[in-house]
């Protein structure tokens, strides 16, 4: 056995060197992204669509942040106007199952999360307190 193999504690540790890799594929629209750009290269607008509910300067920013970690590659296509496609790079599309099976679990466990929270919050508020006289 390989003694020098990370343990799980270890590689959950906040200081890990893949922590900020992770914190970034898990952010707000990566998965979004990775998940449309699985599918088939597209436009910057293209991505917009697909997402409605991404910003610009947010689908700027992730894309940026993908195109860094080498999940996706950014090709300028010699069209009139300019156009930029992203496609999904070799290293980013491992992740493609991964970011199915991630939907899928969520799909499934969202009942059971959502009656979770309400338990919670049923839990944490306030008793009422009686009517003022």
């Amino acid at each position: 056995m390989d003694d020098t193999a990370p343990t799980g504690t270890e590689l959950l540790q906040v200081d890990a060197p893949h922590r900020e890799l992770l914190d970034e594929l898990l952010d707000k629209w990566s998965l979004h992204v990775l998940d449309r750009l699985c599918e088939r290269p597209l436009r910057f607008n293209e991505l917009r669509r697909a997402i409605p509910a991404v910003g610009q300067k947010s689908l700027t920013a992730t894309l940026r942040r993908l195109e860094r970690n080498g999940m996706i590659s950014r090709m300028v296509l010699a069209t009139r106007p300019i156009a930029v496609e992203y496609r999904i790079s070799p290293v980013g599309d491992t992740l493609n199952e991964l970011i199915d099976a991630l939907l899928r679990w969520t799909e499934h466990q969202l009942p059971a999360v959502q009656a979770a929270r309400a338990r919670y919050d049923r839990a944490e508020q306030p008793p009422s307190l009686p009517p003022a006289e």
